[in-house]
C-alpha cells in the first residue's frame, strides 16, 4: 500500500470519530438541557406552593402507585404535623405537600397502621336564647276582714258590716258567736246573710243571690250551739266549708288560714292532746306558705271580763303559728305570748264588755266603741290593724320576713 492511500484512511477515521463525537456531545447537552429543565419546573411548582398560602380544606385522596415509582408506606405516627389542605406522600428522597385536589379515581396509599384522625371544623357557637329558670309564681298580696261576736242582727253589727264593705276585703274571717240568741236556723239568715250574703256561697237565703265564690270563713262559738241534739247542724247547713266545717282549714294567697273549734261541745275535742290539736300540729306542720293565722272563738290569754282558757292554750309558737286570733270577749286586745301576737276581737256587734284588768303580756286595749280587724298579707309583710266603726285606727302591728 502506497503512503497516499495510508494517509487518506487515516483522515478518513479521524473524520468519523469527530462526526462521532459530535453526535455524543450534541445528545449529552441536549440531556443536559431536559435535566436543568425539569429541575426548574420542579422548584417553581415548591415555590409556588409555599407562597400560596392555605387552601380550603379538600377532600383529597392518595396518589396511584406506578410501576416506574412505588412510594414507601410509613407510620402515620412518624408524620409531621400538617393542615387539612395539604396531602402529604413520603418518598424515599423526602416529603412533597401537594395543595391540588387528587382525583377521586386515585387508588389509596396502603398503610398498615392506624390513620390520622380527620381534622373537623369548628362552627362558631349560635347564640340561642337563655332558657329560663323555672320559679314559683309571685304569692299575690290579699287583704283579709275579721269580725267576731258580731250575730246580733241589730244596728251595730250592720255599721261593723258597712265598715267592713267599705274595705273590699278579698274574705272575711270570723271569730264566732255567729248567730245569736242561741245558733237557731230561724235566725241565721237574718245575723249573718242579712248583712254578708255576697262572700257567701253557695248562698241559700233570701238577702241576695250571694257571691259567686266562698269567701265567707266563720268559726264556731258557743252562741253557735243550740243548746238541743241538732246542736251545730243549723250552722253546718247554713254554711259549705271545707274539711269537717266544724275546724278546717284553707289558703288564700301567702296565707294558711286554721280554723279551731274551741267549743266544749267539740266531739274530738278541745285539749292540746285531742285529735283536733293533733290534726292542727300536722296541717301546720305540712304547710309552706310564709303566714299561718289561727282563728278561733275562746281567746287562750285575755285581759277581758272572761279571762284566760286554759284549756285552748296550745304551743302554737311550737306549731310554727304566725298569731291567733279570736273573740268572746266583747272588746279589743292584743297580747304577746311566747313570741307571737294574740288578738282578741269581739267588738263585732253584741254588747260591749269593759276590760276588767290588764294581764301580763297585754299590749293594747280597747272598749270603746264597735268595729272590726283589717289584714293585709303580701310574701314579705303581714299587717294587722283594728279600725271602729269611725274609721278610727286603734291599733297597727305589723310583721315581716327576713329572707
Amino acid at each position: 500500500m502506497s503512503d497516499s492511500s495510508s494517509s487518506s484512511k487515516r483522515l478518513d477515521n479521524l473524520h468519523r470519530r469527530r462526526i462521532r463525537l459530535e453526535s455524543w456531545l450534541g445528545r449529552g447537552l441536549l440531556a443536559a438541557f431536559g435535566v436543568s429543565l425539569a429541575l426548574t419546573l420542579a422548584l417553581a411548582g415548591c415555590l409556588a406552593a409555599n407562597f400560596a398560602g392555605p387552601q380550603p380544606p379538600l377532600a383529597v385522596s392518595p396518589l396511584p402507585g406506578s410501576a416506574a415509582f412505588q412510594p414507601t408506606a410509613t407510620s402515620a405516627a412518624a408524620l409531621p404535623s400538617h393542615t387539612p389542605s395539604q396531602v402529604v406522600i413520603v418518598v424515599p428522597t423526602g416529603r412533597i405537600s401537594i395543595p391540588t385536589a387528587i382525583p377521586p379515581t386515585a387508588t389509596p396509599i396502603p398503610s398498615t397502621s392506624t390513620p390520622n384522625p380527620t381534622d373537623t371544623p369548628v362552627l362558631p357557637p349560635t347564640d340561642l336564647p337563655a332558657s329560663p329558670i323555672p320559679t314559683d309564681p309571685p304569692l299575690p298580696p290579699i287583704t283579709f276582714a275579721v269580725i267576731g261576736d258580731f250575730g246580733s242582727g241589730d244596728e251595730h253589727a250592720e255599721a261593723v258590716a258597712n265598715l267592713v264593705k267599705s274595705w273590699d276585703p278579698d274574705l272575711i274571717i270570723t271569730v264566732g258567736d255567729n248567730n245569736y240568741p242561741d245558733g237557731l236556723a230561724e235566725t241565721i239568715d237574718a245575723n249573718i246573710g242579712q248583712w254578708y250574703s255576697d262572700y257567701i256561697y253557695p248562698y241559700h237565703g233570701v238577702y241576695g243571690p250571694g257571691g259567686d265564690e266562698n269567701r265567707f270563713f266563720p268559726a264556731i262559738g258557743n252562741h253557735d250551739w243550740t243548746g238541743e241534739a241538732d246542736g251545730y247542724q243549723p250552722f253546718l247547713d247554713y254554711f259549705e266549708l271545707p274539711g269537717n266545717e266544724r275546724y278546717y282549714d284553707f289558703t288564700w294567697g301567702p296565707v294558711h288560714f286554721f280554723c279551731v273549734n274551741s267549743d266544749s261541745h267539740e266531739v274530738d275535742k278541745v285539749g292540746r292532746s285531742s285529735a283536733q290539736a293533733e290534726w292542727l300540729k300536722e296541717r301546720m306542720a305540712a304547710s309552706t306558705l310564709p303566714w299561718k293565722i289561727v282563728f278561733t272563738h275562746y281567746p287562750p290569754y285575755s285581759s277581758g271580763l272572761h279571762g284566760d282558757t286554759d284549756w285552748i292554750q296550745w304551743p302554737f309558737t311550737d306549731w310554727g303559728a304566725t298569731a291567733v286570733i279570736s273573740g268572746h270577749e266583747h272588746s279589743y286586745e292584743r297580747l304577746f305570748e311566747d313570741g307571737i301576737p294574740y288578738f282578741v276581737n269581739g267588738l263585732g256587734g253584741g254588747d260591749k264588755y269593759p276590760i276588767a284588768r290588764v294581764r301580763p303580756g297585754s299590749m293594747v286595749q280597747y272598749d270603746s266603741d264597735f268595729g272590726a280587724m283589717l289584714v293585709e298579707a303580701s310574701a314579705n309583710e303581714i299587717v294587722f290593724q283594728f279600725i271602729n266603726i269611725e274609721n278610727e285606727v286603734i291599733d297597727v302591728y305589723a310583721i315581716k320576713t327576713y329572707r
